[in-house]
């Protein structure tokens, strides 16, 4: 004859261990949906970034407008991005400034590129002279041209004072 106490104990022990294989199931398929969410998540950043890498890739860089003119502007910085992918007079500015010894002023770089302006000071008497031309001319040209002023009328210059008697 069975010992009851001996089935008691092995009919608890079975109840737990029921249970503790419930609980485990449920956790093991947890574990799957979470590890099927993230094989999804994963497929789906891939897709992104393929799709990104072709839009750089086929997006090179783009002219844009500054004061009426084309330029080009200058790309986003990356790793691994060189000095050729630049616009031709930005690879000039960077070629002149490796050149150099050691730290260079922008009037320096802009003397070797070519486009450098000297101040009045240090300029000739020849381009002083162009400059004096230049400003004598604009202010015949401007001594000349009517002045039109739209928000004053004979009368509102009449009661200011402004009318020449």
């Amino acid at each position: 004859m069975l010992d009851p106490e001996l089935l008691e104990r092995i009919t608890a022990r079975r109840e737990e261990l029921d249970e503790l294989e419930e609980q485990l199931a449920k956790g093991l398929a947890e574990v799957r949906a979470e590890r099927d969410e993230l094989a999804v998540a994963e497929r789906v950043l891939e897709r992104m970034a393929g799709q990104l890498a072709e839009e750089r890739a086929s997006a090179g860089p783009m002219p844009g407008q500054v004061a009426g003119r084309a330029v080009m502007l200058i790309p986003h910085r990356e790793p691994g991005v060189m000095a050729d992918s630049l616009p031709w007079d930005y690879q000039r500015i960077i070629a002149a400034v490796r050149q150099a010894a050691g730290p260079v002023m922008a009037r320096e770089v802009g003397e070797v590129v070519g486009g450098g302006r000297r101040r009045a000071g240090q300029a000739g008497a020849a381009t002083q002279q162009t400059g004096q031309t230049r400003r004598s001319r604009l202010a015949a040209e401007t001594a000349r041209r009517p002045v039109h002023h739209p928000s004053v009328t004979r009368s509102t210059a009449t009661r200011s004072g402004l009318a020449r008697a």
